[in-house]
């Protein structure tokens, strides 16, 4: 199930916690970029294949397919062994291959070509439902594409987002990360998802880590439940 505009509400408090945390967070490391925007079933591509995967393998993993295929034409009609060597850098090439060549063979028997451009006229709701159809498309996926490509505003949740904002208090502890999405898009103004997206990423990756977070040195320690608690990581390796 897709997830939609969740039914409890946050509160004020709640929300000015969060603007708080986004404005520390913007004087900390800044108003960040996405990577050079790239089309949206570039996009779409790429971000299959960051699943599981670092930004680095991602790159090396896109840029090879990018090399060795001229178009997402001969992509769709290659040997799937072709492709899944192309794109092993990524991991997980012998499940990532299929589901791109079979991305694309629905996206060509359904609109007649390759292309993803049309989805920006079709509303935030009706782009999001119509990418989440495919297999290993979800809603961060899919909110990377809007948010990224398209210029459709959406906040992407991914593991190191779902995990800050768990930690801060931004979200009810026990809710999904399917319903993250829609719940922080209610904290943030669409013009902050993207920076905000971002930022938590980087917050996650530098100091917020899963196992042993640095928390002394967090620039949101002052508004982290977490840390206030003195919660200490579980299941992490000795």
């Amino acid at each position: 199930m897709n997830p939609k505009r969740h039914e409890l509400k946050p509160d004020e408090q709640l929300i000015r916690k969060s603007q708080k945390g986004y404005q520390i967070l913007e004087k900390t490391f800044g108003l960040p970029e996405w990577r050079q925007p790239l089309s949206a079933l570039d996009e779409l591509v790429s971000t299959i294949l960051s699943q599981n995967t670092t930004d680095v393998n991602r790159d090396v993993a896109f840029t090879r397919l990018k090399k060795k295929f001229p178009n997402w034409e001969t992509v769709r009609e290659a040997p799937e062994e072709e492709v899944v060597e192309a794109i092993r850098p990524a991991g997980l090439a012998n499940q990532k291959a299929p589901r791109i060549q079979a991305i694309l063979h629905q996206i060509t028997e359904e609109r007649g070509d390759l292309t993803l451009d049309f989805l920006s006229e079709m509303g935030r709701q009706g782009a999001h439902d119509w990418l989440s159809r495919f297999k290993g498309v979800g809603p961060k996926t899919a909110a990377i594409v809007l948010q990224f490509s398209l210029g459709i505003p959406a906040f992407p949740v991914d593991t190191h987002v779902y995990r800050v904002s768990g930690r801060l208090g931004l979200r009810p502890e026990k809710m999904g990360v399917e319903n993250a999405h829609a719940w922080l898009e209610q904290l943030f103004a669409p013009e902050q998802y993207g920076p905000g997206h971002l930022n938590f990423i980087r917050l996650g990756r530098e100091i917020c880590h899963t196992c042993k977070p640095e928390c002394p040195r967090c620039p949101l320690n002052g508004l982290c439940d977490y840390f206030q608690n003195l919660q200490k990581p579980v299941n992490c390796p000795a």
